[in-house]
């Protein structure tokens, strides 16, 4: 038996007015999940614990089996895993964002955060920009680090957790009231904007037609994590499929192989069939028994409160990856689960990130009889099918 999960982050919201009720998810035009739906159990899970904030770190960490009450020490620190930052013991690491901020104010603390993701940044640009806020910044304390379109690292030396506030969470406020209560951290943040603001690369951007990438946003702070093997707990030896430094830091940890996609880039445009077919690839060649695909998209979409481009992410993630891993698996005479739900929901009228349960679909190849459901959140309530953590439904699915 081969076991994949495919994770389309944010995916769930509540229902909108303007598509007449309905979320998403029930509204998007999905064949190929309304003909899994037919034969596959549908519920709801719980994927942030009680007390904790909703996040991708924590409620990926809840899919994968890793209960965020014992595993997680903050996000950054699973993003620096990935970028392969070696941490000591000492080290805290902070995610720093590079966002777009209102700059008719004169003052840093009347600014607003317009975009937290610099209009979804390319790597290249952030580079260089990540590179001359180094230079400016960079000590025997402080070094940055890039990462992935507008994630990037900021390692702090003997520093401490403090508290940050995430730039998606406060889309449209005034920042001041959200800055750090840290003075270095909050000094940097704003001197960030005079090193970038006027930075060639922005004067470019704004002459195009594109968000500035001109403030630093620092958020995430943790310590060095420590994961239990994958393939230890479960007997599974897997792989992991995303774009995102996050996902990928949770599978080093983890010690699952990641695989780069060639064009998966954790946009709306990424390459869905690449992702999908790495991971049939992976099963079936090369002998892996566990795949997790980590689609982006519908979260940013949520972020931007764009209602067509997030129908439009999950209609590609519908005819885009799981058909073409249906196709693969069953073309491949393999046995298979696959398990399609999201880690939080990304609802539309937030913008954030919600606590709320997500509707999740378990279909097992081998099993027979038919059902007259659609996987969505509405219907997936309905069955009162629901699962107190994702530890316990990874665990369900796995069994």
């Amino acid at each position: 038996m081969k076991y994949i999960v495919v994770l389309g982050d944010g995916m769930a919201d509540y229902p909108i007015d303007e598509l007449d009720g309905k979320t998403p998810l029930e509204y998007a035009d999905t064949p190929t999940m309304d003909l899994l739906a037919e034969k596959s159990e549908i519920g709801l899970v719980h994927t942030i614990p009680e007390g904790m904030k909703p996040g991708s770190d924590t409620a990926n960490l809840s899919v994968m089996g890793y209960d965020p009450k014992k595993y997680y020490t903050g996000r950054s620190p699973l993003e620096a895993l990935s970028i392969g930052v070696p941490m000591k013991d000492t080290d805290i690491a902070i995610r720093c964002n590079i966002v777009t901020v209102s700059d008719e104010e004169a003052e840093y603390k009347d600014k607003r955060v317009l975009d937290h993701s610099a209009g979804e940044i390319s790597t290249e640009e952030a580079d260089v920009l990540i590179q001359a806020v180094q230079k400016e910044f960079g000590n025997d304390m402080f070094h940055f680090y890039t990462g992935t379109s507008y994630r990037h690292l900021l390692i702090w030396d003997k520093g401490e957790v403090v508290e940050l506030t995430a730039p998606h969470d406060i889309l449209g406020r005034v920042i001041g009231r959200y800055l750090p209560k840290e003075k270095m951290i909050a000094k940097m943040m704003e001197k960030s904007y005079d090193i970038l603001n006027s930075h060639p690369i922005n004067v470019a951007r704004e002459q195009a037609g594109l968000h500035k990438a001109n403030s630093l946003w620092f958020w995430g702070a943790g310590t060095k994590p420590a994961l239990s093997a994958f393939e230890e707990k479960t007997g599974k030896k897997g792989v992991m499929i995303s774009a995102v430094d996050l996902l990928k830091g949770i599978a080093v940890g983890a010690g699952l192989k990641n695989i780069t996609v060639e064009g998966a880039n954790g946009t709306l445009e990424t390459n869905y069939e690449g992702k999908a077919q790495a991971a049939v690839d992976a099963l079936v060649k090369d002998g892996y028994d566990f795949a997790y695909i980590h689609v982006e998209a519908p979260d940013e979409m949520g972020h931007q409160g764009s209602v067509s481009r997030k129908i439009k992410a999950i209609e590609n993630l519908d005819q885009r990856v799981i058909r073409v891993v249906k196709d693969g698996m069953d073309a491949s005479g393999e046995d298979y689960r696959m398990l399609v739900m999201p880690d939080h929901p990304t609802p539309i009228v937030l913008r954030t990130h919600s606590s709320d349960p997500v509707p999740f679909m378990l279909y097992d190849s081998t099993r027979t009889g038919s059902h007259m459901w659609h996987y969505n959140e509405k219907e997936a309530a309905a069955t009162g099918l629901e699962m107190s953590s994702g530890t316990g439904l990874m665990n369900y699915f796995l069994d």
